[in-house]
């Protein structure tokens, strides 16, 4: 098939790229290469997949929706898979419009090329933050996510909306991802896994937020991409999906830690610090439609999965200092 990835140099849309790739589907991929965190890691992935003949790359913004219609109507995509945006929550405190810019008008110009090109499968990054302020364990999908407690979450729980008012208009498939806490190789430098690891290596202390108190469903990036693969090429889906992408356990951050330890071979220094506004206390998955429909079995606990990101990442000594 011909496949569009967005965000392609980003850590998902990297590793799904690969995937396609290796099973021989044209990919176009798009990415914009900006530097909330440092481009060079995205160029690094990039690279890797550029020794493959079926990918196309094009640095290009979403928010340039004539560039965007131009590439829907030369490379014709069988499916879309939507993962650019801006992400992180804290940064959102600072950097509203980066966020109403990439995760909403990006978003919607995708949808409007969907509309206009064919009107192939939607599948799209969305997020557990939507959860927001919610106390019930595990999040469920039927659950209400109308009370978000950050801009990051309220641009994704709006793309979400959006997807359902074009399905209805238009009648192309959209299938839209809840990620939890995704970890693993080639991963993000702003995310707690990276930055505890880098931290332990180099003898410097951690901050820990809400003094320990968090527990977040940490999810490994295989088990990520094969929920998404699942999601682009599943048949007998509802017009309009959601599903939650976890690993149905939630652990806390001592958990972690701990497994950083013992990976490093080292002890952290932790450094307690209070909630940071906008932070969700505690995330947990229930992946039951994700396990109906998309045959979605996470299999990579914390204790397999952080090893082989602590091994990636001293095998790769250029990414240490990001």
């Amino acid at each position: 098939m011909n496949i569009m990835v967005t965000g392609i140099a980003g850590f998902i849309g990297f590793h799904c790229a690969q995937r396609l790739l290796n099973e021989g589907h044209r990919v176009l991929g798009i990415d914009n290469l900006n530097d909330y965190y440092a481009p060079a890691l995205k160029e690094a992935r990039l690279q890797r997949l550029q020794r493959f003949e079926k990918l196309s790359f094009e640095k290009l913004d979403l928010c340039n929706g004539e560039a965007l219609s131009d590439r829907f109507a030369k490379f014709r995509p069988d499916r879309v898979l939507h993962l650019a945006g801006q992400v992180g929550v804290r940064y959102s405190l600072e950097h509203p419009h980066a966020y109403a810019q990439s995760n909403v008008v990006g978003t919607l110009n995708l949808l409007e090329c969907c509309r206009h090109h064919g009107r192939p499968r939607l599948v799209y990054a969305s997020s557990s933050s939507v959860y927001g302020g919610n106390t019930k364990l595990p999040f469920s999908e039927s659950d209400s996510v109308d009370h978000p407690i950050s801009l990051y979450a309220a641009t994704k729980k709006s793309t979400e909306l959006m997807a359902h008012a074009y399905t209805h208009l238009y009648g192309f498939s959209t299938v839209g991802l809840r990620f939890f806490t995704v970890y693993g190789p080639w991963g993000r430098p702003d995310m707690a896994v990276w930055l505890f690891t880098k931290a332990i290596l180099q003898g410097a202390p951690i901050k820990v937020f809400n003094q320990g108190k968090m527990s977040r469903d940490f999810t490994y990036i295989d088990d990520i991409i094969a929920g998404v693969h699942a999601a682009l090429f599943s048949e007998d889906l509802e017009p309009y999906e959601i599903f939650n992408l976890g690993n149905h356990q939630s652990q806390s951050l001592d958990d972690l830690i701990e497994c950083i330890e013992s990976a490093c071979g080292r002890e952290a220094k932790r450094e307690f610090q209070p909630l940071q506004d906008g932070d969700m206390v505690d995330t947990f998955a229930d992946i039951e439609r994700a396990r109906a429909k998309l045959k979605f079995e996470p299999s990579v606990p914390l204790k397999v999965g952080v090893p082989r990101f602590v091994s990636w990442l001293l095998a790769n000594p250029e990414f240490q200092t990001l």
